[in-house]
This record gives structure tokens, sequence and C-alpha cells, in this order.
């Protein structure tokens, strides 16, 4: 097996103690089916051109230049070299700024997830930064330059090693407050309460990331050799979403405590809390 090749190498400092260290990928895309488009009438590939807004010119490679836009049609012209020199320099280092409760950790600003490594000679000081992290269940938040750009990233214990995410900043997170506005303040009891809580407990399971299935790839692939084979295609049923009234008898027959002729039982109904 070939050994795979580190995204990036440098050193993770803690205290005065310098441990040179590699990132690998831990997540990565190439699996996935992938499409070509294609001409609907040839069938053959479409080929992705860049033209000019104006003119409908084609603009070739070494032609296109970023610009970040002041005014509406009014940009300034940014050129490689004068990002490039923009950009921090990097010395390498993981600097961790502080060491944050497990329980604290908010999953929502993961962006990307990485192996971390030692790299040659620096596994005795590795494995005492890892076992220290998870005698006091910690996670370290450190920055460095990751690919030109300054990057804050979340290091925990992982297997024998450690894994490190990179996280978003928080103007790239949106606020929850946006997505949630629209709800109304319910509160549910008694029955319906109860029913909820069963049904949870008899799924009740540990985290297994092999027994994920990915239906979306084994669809298509499906789809795929059904075309070929000139089966007839898979339909589905569109969802129906159950309506208030029916909410109850759902959760019952979910549960397995449908019964017929039993009486029900009294179920409280959503109430909306004072405000």
């Amino acid at each position: 097996m070939v050994a795979p090749r580190a995204n990036w190498k440098g050193f993770i400092k803690f205290g005065e103690v310098s441990c040179p260290v590699a990132l690998y990928t831990a997540a990565s895309s190439s699996e996935r089916i992938a499409f070509n488009t294609l001409n609907r009438k040839t069938g053959n590939r479409v080929k992705r051109e860049f033209l000019d807004s104006e003119t409908g010119d084609p603009v070739e490679r070494d032609d296109q230049v970023k610009g970040y836009e002041v005014e509406n049609g009014q940009f300034i012209v940014l050129e490689p070299e004068e990002v490039a020199a923009a950009v921090p320099e990097s010395d390498k280092t993981l600097k961790i700024d502080a060491y944050i409760p497990c329980s604290q950790i908010d999953t929502t600003y993961f962006d990307k997830p990485y192996y971390l490594a030692p790299d040659k000679a620096g596994t005795e000081a590795f494995v005492l930064l890892r076992d220290g992290m998870k005698q006091e269940k910690v996670a370290a938040i450190a920055r460095t330059i990751l690919f030109r750009r300054m990057r804050t990233v979340l290091i925990r214990p992982h297997g024998k090693g450690m894994i490190a995410n990179t996280l978003n900043f928080d103007y790239e997170v949106r606020s929850s407050e946006t997505a949630f506005d629209d709800m109304p303040d319910l509160k549910i009891e008694g029955e319906m309460l109860e029913l909820a809580q069963h049904i949870i407990g008899t799924k009740k399971g540990s985290f297994d990331a092999s027994t994920f299935d990915d239906r979306y790839e084994a669809a298509v692939a499906e789809l795929v050799k059904a075309k070929i084979e000139g089966r007839p295609l898979p339909k589905k049923k569109a969802p129906v979403a159950s309506k208030p009234a029916d909410l109850l008898q759902a959760l019952r027959e979910s549960a397995g405590r449908a019964a017929k002729g039993a009486k029900p039982k009294h179920a409280a109904a959503p109430t909306r809390r004072a405000g």
C-alpha cells in the first residue's frame, strides 16, 4: 500500500515544546460518481468557456485576472503577484492559543477534517501532547497559515494520532435565529411526548460510520445499470407529511401501541407558551 502524501508539513507548538507534524486529508470525494455535461443533440461533451460579458468574445486563460467589485460594474483589478504578496507568510507552525473542554465544541463551525500525525523525529512529544489532552478531556485551538490563508484549527486526540478540523470564521456561519425565527413556541406533554420518547428509545445505538449508506451513489449506480440493460427505471412515491390531526395515531402505530377497540388515553394537545 502506497503511503499517503501529506497535504502540509510543519510544527505544532505547546509551551516551549515544538513537534514536527504532518496533515493528511481525512475526507475525499474522489470516489463519488462523477457526471459529464453533454450536448443533448450530439451526445458530445460540452467544453466550458469564459466569455467577455459585454463583447461575448472568448477570454483566454492568460487574459483572465481577479477583480473586486467596489461599485456596480466598477472593479479593482488584483494581479496574482499582488494577492500573493498580501497573504501573510507562514512559519509552518500550529500555535496553540487555548485548550477548551470537549463538551464546549460547536460542530457548526467545522470545515474540513485532516489527520494530524508526527513527522519523523517528533513522536515522543506528539504522544505527550495527545495523551495529556486525553487525560484533561480537552481540545486545542491553534492557528497557522494553511494553503495561503490564515486558518483556525481545532485539534483533538483521535486513535493513535490526532484529528485537526479547520474552522469557519464567525462571519461565515449564519445565525440560527434566522433559520428558526418563524417557529412557534410550543410545549408538548402527555401521551404524545411519551410515545415519541418510546420510539426514540427503540432506535438507540452507537456511532458507526461503516453502517452509513450513500444511498444517492447507490441509486445513481443502479439507474445507470438499468439504462444500460434497458430495464424499467425505478420510481418512488413522494413523501407525505403527517397532518397535526393524524399525529397521535401515527405515533401510536410507530410505537406498536395501536389496538383495535382500545380506548385511547387522553392526549395533551400542543400548547403555546406564555410570551
